[in-house]
């Protein structure tokens, strides 16, 4: 019996929950025996939850418990997750986490937390919701020399994007309906500005090429200033306006930005509409690789969670080299410059 704990039973956290008890014979198939939800840190109680009884509101009833081995964090925000994962890791447990924040980060230091303690950290659902981009750069793209990443990775702005293209409407016009729908927060900045995005693409650079960004290092510029103007401009010439991150790599130095851009139908990122999102990866042998799918919701990432439960499981004290970070210092790094406008996409 494996048992885990989960930190937060929040929209992801109950996700889990949900994804281990249905797919339990599968996960089972393919771990040889069976998990178990052994506690539920929240601040909250659910009464009327199935798991009522693994509710805990204290993080050392979950570090006092020998039998658990896996926690996973879905919090959100950088303290006190972090510190938790800190305390986990410290305590001989493997953890894995949907949390961008935390990983984008202190994902170096809690890395070389878990080479230390022979546990591990894992954060596939930190980027691309269950799309397995970063599992894809450690595993099935290992031989190739990553030439540059570049995605949709924020779904919120994604949908209003497309909602402002297909209806020739601005930004101030889909804000109240995205708040209304459940995908924007009560304070978007995150999203809007652009910030969720940087977060994703910095993991990612991180997993390319193990250097890990400051924020203040990609330069971002948001969907805000994008206007019914652009819009039709954009149609004109038959192109759309997307949110892309990118992630390249010259002579050593990396270089991060997130911008509004023009993408024309010959783009992989042109067909990329709603709430969706998508990662292209160019590397020198395999050339372009395009995944695309559900790039947030409860199931999508909870399964991206699970998944990495069950990598913990199977392999617990796996140090692979991809997940060899350090911090990117000053030679490391090339600060590309973006005006407020929409940066034309040289494809």
């Amino acid at each position: 019996m494996i048992k885990i704990a989960l930190l937060g039973f929040g929209t992801v956290g109950s996700g889990v929950a949900e994804v281990i008890e249905n797919n339990r014979r599968v996960i089972s198939r393919r771990l040889g025996e069976q998990t178990e939800i052994a506690h539920i840190l929240d601040l909250r109680d659910f009464p009327d939850s199935p798991y009522a009884g693994k509710i805990v509101h204290d993080i050392d009833t979950i570090l006092a418990d020998p039998e658990v081995k896996i926690v996973a964090e879905m919090m959100g925000g950088v303290h006190p997750a972090a510190d938790f994962t800190k305390a986990a890791i410290e305590a001989g447990k493997s953890v894995v986490t949907s949390n961008k924040a935390v990983v984008a980060e202190e994902g170096d230091k809690l890395l070389r937390l878990a080479r230390k303690h022979g546990v591990r950290y894992l954060f596939e659902a930190s980027v691309g919701g269950g799309i397995p981009c970063l599992r894809t750069l450690a595993d099935s793209l290992s031989c190739n020399d990553i030439i540059s990443v570049r995605g949709i990775l924020n779904g919120s702005t994604n949908y209003m994007l497309t909602e402002m293209t297909k209806r020739g409407i601005g930004y101030g016009d889909i804000l109240p309906e995205a708040r209304a729908l459940g995908y924007l927060e009560a304070d978007p900045t995150a999203d809007v500005g652009g910030f969720d995005a940087a977060r994703k693409i910095i993991i990612l650079a991180a997993m390319a090429w193990g250097k890990l960004l400051p924020l203040d290092a990609v330069s971002t510029v948001g969907i805000t200033g994008i206007t019914p103007g652009d819009i039709s401009a954009a149609a004109a010439e038959g192109k759309k306006i997307k949110l892309v991150a990118e992630a390249t790599r010259t002579g050593g130095r990396i270089s991060c930005s997130v911008s509004p851009r023009l993408t024309s139908p010959g783009s992989m990122l042109y067909s990329v509409d709603g709430p969706f999102n998508a990662v292209e990866i160019n590397s020198n042998a395999a050339g372009r690789t395009l995944l695309y799918g559900c790039g947030a919701g409860k199931l999508p990432t909870a399964s991206a969670v699970v998944s990495d439960i069950i990598e913990a499981a199977l392999r617990p004290s796996e140090d692979l080299p991809a997940y060899r970070w350090t911090k990117a210092g000053p030679d490391d790094i090339i600060i590309p410059g973006l005006t407020d406008g929409i940066r034309p996409l040289c494809e």
